[in-house]
């Protein structure tokens, strides 16, 4: 078993993180940490605990730690649900002193590099590790992609052999996504917000650098243009996305290759047993029916169009946060770094 922390665990998706790694078959969770006025407390008396899953009653008495390297003594891999605004001083410090960091801050995502991965997607990306450590680190940072950014690009994954060159995506962004006091209830409720600070950039930028190509321990942007318009909408859990390619395949071909689509690996315990599932109903995928399908870690892609138009869905802080960084850092110990 390999000792892990979750930094910034009362959060959202700190939370997320705790269930995920509560009881998983690789990771021993003994590490949380939080702000200092948490720090030295029990657990499960400073989380404010809003999931819909139980409270995992392993980390009840677990005492919190102070954010920082000398707070997490004796973990070999830290899982951050930061803030931007610390994480990337905090992740710098805890890689240079030679510990493994799965990221789900925008922090250090283009920084050329830290690979910014989806298993299903790059996960050869995972060799510019070697290149961090041959400038210095005695650890590493792998990040995992912004929540949207994540279904599109595991939406696009089984399309790659079609050689389109223009995607466009529009939104409808879960509110939880925002954090458990993100957006004000006035301002969701009854209504629809057509702006996310970042995001549309964030999609635009990283499915470029995901989608890539690593070429002498370099990543190369894929050859295509992703123009986003993102939008937040009353739902509590779950991104859906319309998007719009330039695939001149048939829609039978497409479907099938939708249908058809297998991981080139298998055997991580979070991985789905589906990384996408088809629907033909015209009026699936829907968030609350949907989202929780393979543990919350499938992309439900339906109403596929000649076009080509589809809609892709996946839970925003399971498949889109942390689920993701837990499935790389599984991803990880397969390959050996740690």
């Amino acid at each position: 078993m390999i000792k892990v922390g979750v930094l910034g665990a009362t959060g959202a998706v700190g939370q997320r993180f705790v269930q995920l790694l509560a009881n998983h078959p690789w990771f021993d969770l003994v590490t949380l940490t939080a702000s200092e006025r948490s720090a030295g407390k029990k657990y499960g008396d400073v989380v404010n605990w809003k999931l819909d899953a139980p409270f995992p009653e392993k980390v009840r008495n677990l005492a919190v730690s102070p954010t920082s390297v000398k707070g997490a003594k004796g973990v070999e891999l830290v899982f951050s649900a930061l803030p931007a605004e610390i994480a990337g001083q905090v992740e710098d410090d805890f890689s240079r002193a030679g510990v493994a960091v799965c990221s789900n801050a925008r922090s250090h995502r283009m920084e050329p590099d830290i690979p910014l991965v989806i298993p299903e997607v790059n996960a050869d990306h995972l060799a510019l590790i070697d290149l961090q450590r041959d400038k210095g680190r005695d650890g590493f940072i792998v990040t995992n992609p912004n929540c949207s950014t994540i279904m599109l690009c595991v939406a696009l994954e089984p399309l790659r052999s079609t050689g389109f060159t223009d995607v466009r995506v529009a939104t409808m962004q879960a509110i939880s996504g925002a954090g458990f006091s993100g957006v004000a209830a006035m301002d969701i409720y009854d209504n629809i917000v057509p702006y996310i600070g970042g995001e549309e950039e964030k999609m635009e930028s990283e499915t470029l650098k995901i989608m890539g190509t690593l070429e002498g321990g370099e990543v190369r942007d894929a050859p295509f243009q992703v123009s986003a318009s993102c939008h937040r909408v009353p739902v509590i859990d779950g991104h859906t996305l319309a998007v719009w390619v330039d695939v001149k395949d048939g829609i039978a071909e497409v479907k099938q290759a939708f249908r058809s689509y297998k991981p080139p690996f298998s055997g991580l315990p979070t991985q789905p047993e589906r990384s996408i599932e088809l629907f033909e109903q015209p009026d699936r995928p829907q968030p609350r029916l949907d989202r929780m399908r393979g543990g919350g870690m499938t992309v439900s892609v339906g109403r596929v169009r000649p076009g080509l138009r589809f809609i892709a869905l996946g839970h925003n802080t399971i498949r889109g946060a942390a689920g993701a960084s837990v499935m790389n850092a599984e991803l990880i110990r397969t390959r050996k770094y740690l």
